[in-house]
């Protein structure tokens, strides 16, 4: 089993940088892909973005490219997103999920999530 907490969310102005962290705990860290999901009421999850367990590949969403940045410290058991330029349509709840497997599939575990809202 792989527990994940979330912490970072909040609300900001469009604009306004913001970092979400998760750590992690139960398993070894640097086995798990870990990714950073996104979730409206009444819309899919969507994968934001994610990173290999040894950092070397990661993934974006096209709507966050150039704008959000992942990465992990392994040795702290945490990974990040960091979010520049937020928008209004960055508003959902982010969920940090662990994956065995690949960057973009197989993710088993997943947090309780955490609100971003971001105001015009």
């Amino acid at each position: 089993q792989v527990q994940l907490i979330e912490s970072g969310g909040g609300l900001v102005q469009a604009g306004d940088s913001l970092i979400l962290s998760c750590v992690a705990s139960g398993r070894t860290f640097s086995d798990y892909a870990m990714g950073w999901f996104r979730q409206a009421p009444e819309k899919e999850r969507e994968l934001v973005a994610a990173i290999s367990g040894s950092g070397g590949s990661t993934y974006y969403a096209d709507s966050v490219k150039g704008r959000f940045t992942i990465s992990r410290d392994n040795a702290k058991n945490t990974v990040y997103l960091q979010m520049n330029s937020v928008k209004p349509e960055d508003t959902d709840v982010y969920y940090c999920a662990a994956s065995p497997k690949e960057v973009t599939m197989g993710y088993d575990y997943w947090g309780q999530g955490t609100q971003v809202t971001v105001s015009e």
